[in-house]
């Protein structure tokens, strides 16, 4: 079984989110929406915060100084049949509003209010609305993608705590 690291970021600004819609991708045969992302390069494995502000500057043109209170907020989890996926997710606040175009999608300012009306994948439907519910969590959420009783997809809530070295 492989594992696919990948990391994407929210970036916020005032009521804002940059958010991406994607015509089609490797998952979904239909458009969808998302964050600004993608997968880390081998060099990256053990830095997805520098991954994450390559593919922003990459799929908006912000650069890491245009970014403040970046922040590795969720580790999400999902075994996806052939892969472990395993994703690093970041939240930042934006100095201003202009982007580049992308070749990856189109880039559109979405309203915090309107971002659950987005047709997104499940992962980042369950973190948009945890991170709706929860704005002050300061500590990293570990997220693990599971089935109910009903084998619909859920969700499971960690907090990644420090733990003291023995």
């Amino acid at each position: 079984m492989e594992v696919r690291q990948m990391a994407t970021a929210f970036l916020i600004n005032q009521e804002h989110v940059l958010m991406m819609k994607k015509a089609r991708s490797k998952i979904f045969n239909f458009e969808f929406w998302g964050g600004i992302g993608g997968h880390l390069e081998y060099e990256e494995l053990n830095h997805p915060m520098k991954a994450s502000y390559r593919e922003i500057e990459e799929e908006t043109g912000f650069e890491k100084d245009e970014i403040v209170n970046f922040t590795l907020k969720y580790i999400l989890i999902e075994n996806s049949i052939d892969e472990i996926r395993q994703q690093y997710v970041y939240f930042g606040e934006t100095t201003h509003r202009s982007f580049s175009p992308s070749d990856e999608g189109e880039l559109f300012w979405i309203h915090k209010n309107e971002l659950l009306n987005l047709k997104t994948s499940k992962v980042i439907r369950f973190t948009i609305q945890h991170y709706l519910e929860n704005p002050a969590e300061k500590q990293i959420v570990v997220g693990t993608v599971t089935e109910s009783n009903e084998q619909l997809p859920t969700i499971q809530w960690s907090i990644a705590k420090p733990t003291l070295s023995f």
